[in-house]
């Protein structure tokens, strides 16, 4: 969606300032809103495209005033009251008022850093043969879904170069919304910065994309 994440080649939001030696989190809560986020997720209640999708959908301003670990927890509060795991109150007053809500699965500590170590691979088997080839000069689709997508506002309507081909994966557009995970291709698109933004562009700059077969048309 053409939400407030979508910061891409924007202007006004000042320059990018690494913070040295940046702690993976800088208060105990943030740590658990993580734990939380990861137990609740493993839960199979909703699924990582979901998550994003949840994120995304934060009122810009709200959004945009939001620390990362407060979007998380956010995004968090609204996916569990959506599937009935928990009402507003019951997390507000940190008191279950209702029996649980029964779960596929749940995480448990035995075995969790090897579990999470080998990942949630989102690769997939596909008969479709790939569309595009390497080489090829195609279009992304100026597409303004008001759901979830991965394709940046900023290549939108421009002209790329296949540079890669990267086999195929779960569709996130579909499956965040539990609609299946309709696996499609996946390429790296090379796009110009002066195709991106015309002559303020630096003229060798190029910038790659990873987007999804459905995002992509030809030239």
């Amino acid at each position: 969606m053409n939400g407030a994440q979508d910061l891409g080649g924007a202007h006004g939001f000042g320059p990018v300032v690494p913070e040295p030696d940046e702690p993976v989190f800088h208060a105990d809560w943030e740590r658990r809103v993580f734990a939380m986020a990861l137990a609740m997720g493993y839960t199979g209640a909703w699924n990582l495209d979901g998550s994003r999708a949840a994120r995304e959908s934060l009122p810009p301003a709200e959004y945009l005033a939001s620390s990362y670990y407060e979007i998380w927890l956010k995004a968090l509060e609204k996916q569990v009251a959506a599937t009935g795991l928990a009402t507003p109150a019951e997390m507000e007053s940190g008191r279950a008022a209702e029996p649980a809500k029964p779960v596929v699965r749940t995480l448990a500590r035995d075995g969790l850093e090897d579990r999470f170590r080998a990942g949630f691979p989102s690769s997939r088997a596909t008969d479709a043969p790939a569309r595009f080839a390497l080489g090829d000069t195609v279009v992304a689709r100026n597409i303004h879904p008001t759901t979830h997508t991965r394709l940046p506002r900023y290549v939108r309507g421009k002209r790329g170069r296949i540079v890669r081909i990267d086999g195929a994966f779960v569709f996130p557009d579909t499956n965040a919304y539990q609609a299946g995970e309709n696996p499609v291709w996946l390429y790296t698109v090379a796009f110009t910065a002066q195709e991106l933004w015309g002559e303020s562009g630096d003229p060798g700059g190029t910038v790659t994309v990873a987007a999804f077969e459905p995002y992509l048309e030809p030239a």
